[in-house]
């Protein structure tokens, strides 16, 4: 992510940065796959530093063995890229 010129973050900010990027990931999984289908969804996202920021998602997924056409890799990769598009958004509008 490149380096945005933001104020720094408040607490407040930074947990709705967090809620922010975690449900962006949420939300492309289950747009994905059915929920009834997730056996385990685990995100994780920290956030480092003031200037820069830096974001880290981190997504454990686990699918129902019925569930054979769908790449979780590629799911979760993209699901990643959604969170920090979302964080990026985020920071964006804070300025």
């Amino acid at each position: 992510m490149g380096e945005l010129g933001f104020p720094e973050l408040t607490a407040e900010q930074v947990e709705l940065l967090c809620q922010t990027a975690e449900h962006a990931a949420r939300k492309h999984i289950l747009n994905q796959v059915l929920d009834k289908d997730i056996t385990r969804l685990d995100i994780t996202v920290e956030v480092e530093g003031t200037k820069p920021v830096n974001i880290t998602v981190e997504v454990d997924l686990l699918l129902s063995k019925q569930v054979k056409t769908i790449a979780v890799e590629t799911l979760v990769k993209e699901a990643v890229n959604s969170a920090h598009i979302a964080s990026e958004n985020f920071l964006r509008n804070i300025q």
